[in-house]
């Protein structure tokens, strides 16, 4: 049952910044003492007066509190309630003596002088012309902070979003948005049509207003473009799209929209070649990413920067001699051209001996002089190449330096200092991350990437290494011969038949000499049950494996009996139940609880805390009454806030696209025909790839014949080949 309360601020106990979630201790006339509310309120000043609508609630720990569903600002009523509100830190300039000195001359009433006569605040000591300047702009930002987090509370819109929106158009935040909300859906990330929508019809705008029309073509394009990965967008399928959202069925409206939107440049359109009549239609940054990334590679590949391939032939033997192995003929031809060309791709399977030759390069470099970095999308990616070369390896985004505002500092107007720049799991390479690498190269370096051409794409839009190798513009080496060693696995045989379409075979060798098991099942309750029995008690019992740290299960789908969150629940269950922690050690955050011990994954990269989107840890501790835990990620013990628990999810299970750039010494796969939707040829070749020592796959034949045959369902809509062909063909 909702209650409203009148209520004082008396002290703020706790207020993320990012957020606006705040809890704080306030004074209502309804209620005898004190009383503790929560909810997304941004800053509070202690004094303020408030009018809070919400429901309450029982904490387990801190007992009764109102959860804020909606609040009023109200002018504090009190002289002393005033004080407090002016020498709060949240208003800079006035301190506790400043604030009495105020409250003395003017009363209650100096809230409003300084809305409407501020120039009269100079009769009080201590408050200068300049003073003034400062206290007036700080309580103009505050005034215009508050009254847009009741504005987007008024219209059902996150207040979360108010720092991003104030940010962007300052005190001009509620005009613009009463002008046009539907800008929303163009500047800030995260707000759907359907959020801003519902704000634009309640402030009067028509089904048919141009602003909505022109907002539900863009979201569109945005969300095919996120979920596909896609850069473009055929026209056609763009339109049938926007016309479901808005559910209208007059096409001249929304060919009138694209029109519109092209002048504005927030979408870019052409034909598509032997296509008729058909056009690709991209965001404009994503028109312009693809554009430059062709355009930088050709700069790159034309800027003369010799290293001669006798030069490379002279120092090979002694490589070979320094690191104790013999190259073979299609080694030694991938080490010559990385070399010898300023750009390079190296791609191959399982067991062709990518690592081999990327540490033959990366000595070769070297012992001609030459300065190479190493880099990866990922930090396991980026640690395993640092172990397999003995040199120091980075994130993309680390050795780039991201900054705060969403850019790199190495760039355009800051160049890397290399003199080649070595890129594994190069098939994760978005468009965004390869066009910031291609900025920050000087055109004297050298730019190598090494990845598996075959494996699921980037998370990112974009289908780069792909492309790149489409465009058949850029020299490349593609490994096919499988070392003796790597074919006595049938982790790696299986993986090149899974490639070429064909079913797995069974391990010729019985365990613990197997290193590959395919469990016939095809109902969807046996294969959970088969993986948690496998998980839990098989691989201890015949190979040793520790299931918390040894064992990943890796599945298509979030949803279902074997997608994430189910397998989550059961296997935290049987390995860390709550038995295994202190009494109320735990967290609850929606559907899951996190308790100490507990494998968790990094949702979002966080570069101040240093961890990243698909880093694994482990929950070292938590403190259940402040909301807060923290994790070991590799050594790096990272703190969370109660704000902060939305970046994390358990991890016995994670899906096959957040393990990519991984390793595991064992997986464990579902695949059934209830993921049917995801289930295509690169994912279950992905999936394979992931495991070092042991890998068991287990689902009925029939839903690995969908994943088989399925390689084209999830084709990504790119034109990086033509462009790069379109510049090289005008040589």
């Amino acid at each position: 049952m909702s209650t409203v309360l009148e209520a004082e601020v008396l002290s703020v106990v706790y207020h993320n910044e990012g957020s606006g979630w705040v809890v704080a201790r306030v004074r209502a006339k309804e209620e005898p003492g004190q009383v503790t509310i929560v909810g997304t309120l941004g800053r509070l000043t202690p004094g303020e007066s408030l009018v809070l609508k919400g429901e309450w609630k029982t904490h387990p720990k801190f007992g009764r509190q109102l959860e804020v569903a909606s609040f009023e600002q109200a002018r504090p009523a009190t002289e002393n309630g005033v004080i407090k509100y002016l020498a709060s830190a949240a208003i800079k300039g006035i301190g506790p003596t400043t604030a009495e000195r105020m409250v003395k001359r003017f009363g209650v009433e100096v809230l409003d002088i300084l809305d409407n006569d501020p120039e009269k605040l100079l009769e009080i000591r201590g408050i200068s012309k300049n003073k003034l300047k400062g206290i007036l702009e700080s309580w103009d930002t505050q005034r215009e902070i508050k009254n847009l987090i009741v504005f987007l509370h008024s219209h059902e819109v996150p207040p979360t979003f108010a720092g991003r929106i104030f940010k962007i158009h300052g005190a001009q935040s509620v005009r613009r948005l009463k002008e046009n909300p539907y800008e929303l859906v163009y500047e800030i990330r995260g707000v759907g049509f359907r959020t801003a929508d519902s704000m634009a019809l309640k402030l009067g705008f028509p089904a048919d207003s141009p602003q909505r029309i022109q907002a539900a073509v863009v979201f569109c394009l945005f969300s095919m473009s996120e979920r596909g990965g896609h850069l473009y967008v055929p026209r056609t399928k763009l339109l049938h799209e926007a016309a479901k959202l808005l559910e209208v069925g007059d096409v001249e409206l929304l060919e009138d929209a694209l029109g519109v939107l092209e002048e504005k440049k927030r979408i870019h359109m052409e034909d598509l070649p032997g296509e008729d009549q058909e056009q690709a239609v991209y965001l404009w940054h994503f028109y312009r990413y693809e554009r430059e990334i062709a355009r930088r590679l050709y700069e790159l590949l034309s800027h003369p920067s010799p290293v001669s391939r006798k030069d490379v032939e002279q120092a090979l033997p002694k490589v070979e001699t320094e690191l104790g192995f013999a190259l073979t003929d299609e080694q030694r031809e991938a080490v010559l051209g990385a070399c010898t060309n300023k750009a390079f791709i190296i791609t191959g399977g399982p067991g062709t001996g990518k690592t081999t030759i990327t540490r033959a390069i990366v000595a070769t470099l070297r012992r001609l002089g030459l300065k190479p970095k190493l880099a990866a999308p990922t930090g396991r990616a980026a640690k395993r190449l640092s172990e397999a070369t003995g040199r120091s390896a980075l994130t993309l985004h680390r050795m780039l330096q991201f900054q705060p505002d969403g850019g790199f500092q190495y760039g355009e107007d800051k160049k890397l200092k290399a003199d080649a720049m070595l890129v594994d799991e190069a098939s994760m390479l978005d468009a965004y991350l390869c066009l910031s690498v291609l900025r920050a190269l000087p055109l004297t370096c050298r730019l190598i990437l090494v990845g598996d051409v075959n494996q699921l794409p980037s998370v990112g839009p974009g289908n780069v290494l792909a492309d790149l190798i489409r465009s058949d513009v850029l020299p490349m080496a593609s490994l096919s011969h499988i070392f003796r060693q790597a074919q006595e696995s049938a982790i790696v045989t299986n993986a090149h038949r899974i490639n070429d379409g064909q079913f797995p075979d069974e391990s010729p060798h019985p365990p613990p000499r197997a290193d590959f098991f395919w469990v016939r099942q095809d109902d969807p309750s046996q294969v959970q049950r088969i993986i948690v029995e496998t998980v839990c008690d098989r691989m201890g019992e015949r190979y040793g494996l520790n299931p918390m740290r040894d064992v990943q299960v890796l599945t298509p789908m979030h949803k279902g009996e074997v997608g994430t969150q189910a397998l989550n629940k059961l296997l935290q269950q049987r390995l860390n139940p709550p038995s295994l922690s202190a009494k109320g050690h735990q967290i609850k955050r929606g559907f899951q609880v996190f308790r100490p011990g507990d494998r968790v994954l990094q949702l979002r990269n966080n570069y101040e805390k240093e961890v990243f989107n698909g880093d694994l840890g482990w929950i070292e501790d938590v403190d259940a009454s402040a909301g807060e835990l923290s994790v070991d990620f590799d050594g790096n013990l990272v703190y969370y806030e109660s704000s902060e628990l939305d970046d994390l999810t358990l991890a016995y299970a994670v899906s096959v696209h957040k393990s990519q750039g991984s390793e595991y010494p064992a997986i464990v796969v579902p695949v059934v025909t209830q993921h049917y939707i995801m289930l295509q040829r690169n994912l279950l070749y992905t999936a394979l790839t992931r495991a070092r020592k042991l890998a068991v796959m287990v689902g009925g034949e029939k839903a690995f014949g969908i994943g088989l045959r399925n390689v084209d369902a999830f084709k990504r809509h790119t034109r990086l080949n033509d462009r790069l062909r379109g510049l090289f063909d005008q040589i």
